[in-house]
């Protein structure tokens, strides 16, 4: 059997990623994705410009855009999929992750295993 995926990418998150880089100040080759501890469930999300592939990251390369997965999130966000949503009262990356066990109810952090 297959491993999965680091992750993937929706259509839309590969178009927002593509005019994240466009608007940057200086060159970029892609987004970052990490985690860091906080928020009531324990984990958030972190997504920030990428301007070049840091020691032992992952690189996903899907529908035309890079993203380097930070070392310390790779087993946290494994198989996850990358969406990006728009709506009346926020707009942002949303992640549907197999791993998680629990999320808070603002939706800002979540917990995997234990």
């Amino acid at each position: 059997m297959a491993a999965p995926q680091v992750l993937t990418l929706t259509e839309a998150a590969a178009a927002r990623v593509k005019a994240l880089i466009a608007k940057s100040d200086k060159p970029v080759e892609g987004l970052r994705v990490g985690i860091k501890t906080r928020g009531c469930s324990g984990m958030s999300y972190v997504v920030e410009y990428a301007e070049e592939k840091k020691p032992f990251e992952d690189v996903v390369e899907d529908k035309g855009v890079k993203i380097f997965v930070d070392p310390s999130a790779l087993m946290f966000i494994l198989g996850s999929e990358m969406d990006y949503q728009e709506g009346k009262m926020q707009s942002g990356f949303v992640f549907t992750n197999p791993n998680e066990t629990a999320r808070c109810g603002c939706g800002e952090s979540f917990s995997v295993g234990g």
